[in-house]
């Protein structure tokens, strides 16, 4: 309301001084910046950068990010309901479970999309603005070797071989009844030995030969490397994790073309993309600015 306020007043001095002529958008190029909110993984770095550059090319306002925010949607949410911050990236099934508190199942992905938009307007006046391309959700990941040589493409085909190979997973995956329990029950798994990694060392386990497979997420920065492989899930145990905008419906009355500048994101990522640029981020050691201006050029967004 502030934020508002203050605009208007602007608004008002800038049509006087300059007898009616002044532009609503110059008005809103003074106003204060738009406030992005990231959680605290290097996904998401790199996400609130897209969002800042493109605002910022597309239009004429600022934008600022408040990186890492402890806690991710449990905190951002009720700041975007304080008007806190503007807009933030989130996953379509954390929206509708952690927010909304649904059924992870209870719908399938097109629909899930729609009743977001429709609850998130109805209970918080907010929506969600394109679907980026990427899903980062559970995947089971095998060395590249070992695919190889049991001609693996699918979990399915690692139910036939799982009791010659060992399986490494981060102790909250293998003790939770939702991780590493359904995923045997359902492919009908049974390993020659499980051991509890600590989430970080996975891939060097597997690197090792330590272990032959491990639970990940599909943009994992190493699931970019040419040693792992990533089954398909092929009876479609793991929910979805679309990535898009959140943003206040009052941001997007209070800076006209905001909405058409977030739209630019829809569809600009694959896992597979969004992988190497979180490889670049966290094993290349690059800055996460820089990689996501270069990706946003290469995709034609923004100009060299």
């Amino acid at each position: 309301m502030k934020k508002r306020l203050f605009t208007l007043l602007l608004a008002g001095a800038l049509l006087t001084v300059n007898g009616g002529y002044g532009s609503i958008q110059e008005v809103k190029a003074a106003s204060d910046p738009i406030q992005i909110a990231t959680k605290p993984m290097t996904e998401q770095y790199i996400l609130g950068e897209m969002l800042r550059l493109i605002i910022e090319d597309k239009t004429d306002y600022e934008a600022e990010i408040t990186k890492g925010i402890g806690g991710g949607t449990s905190n951002i949410q009720p700041a975007m309901e304080k008007g806190e911050f503007d807009l933030y990236p989130e996953y379509t099934s954390s929206g509708w479970v952690m927010v909304l508190g649904h059924e992870a199942d209870e719908v399938d992905d097109e629909e899930m999309f729609e009743k977001l938009k429709e609850e998130y307007e109805e209970n918080y006046d907010m929506t969600w603005v394109g679907l980026y391309g990427f899903n980062n959700t559970f995947a089971v990941a095998v060395r590249s070797d070992v695919a190889e040589e049991y001609g693996l493409e699918t979990t399915s085909d690692l139910a036939e071989v799982s009791d010659q190979l060992v399986f490494g997973g981060n102790p909250d995956y293998v003790e939770r009844e939702d991780g590493f329990g359904l995923l045997e029950e359902t492919y009908g798994l049974n390993f020659k030995d499980v051991k509890d990694i600590d989430i970080g060392l996975k891939y060097q386990a597997m690197e090792s030969g330590d272990i032959d497979v491990t639970n990940g997420f599909t943009t994992d920065a190493q699931l970019s490397r040419d040693d792992v492989k990533v089954l398909e899930d092929d009876k479609h145990l793991q929910v979805n994790y679309f990535c898009s905008t959140v943003v206040r419906n009052e941001a997007l009355e209070e800076y006209p073309g905001l909405e058409d500048a977030l739209m630019e994101m829809d569809g600009i990522l694959t896992d597979q993309e969004m992988a190497e640029l979180n490889y670049q981020v966290e094993v290349d050691g690059k800055d996460e600015a820089d990689v996501a201006e270069k990706f946003l050029i290469s995709k034609g967004i923004l100009e060299e």
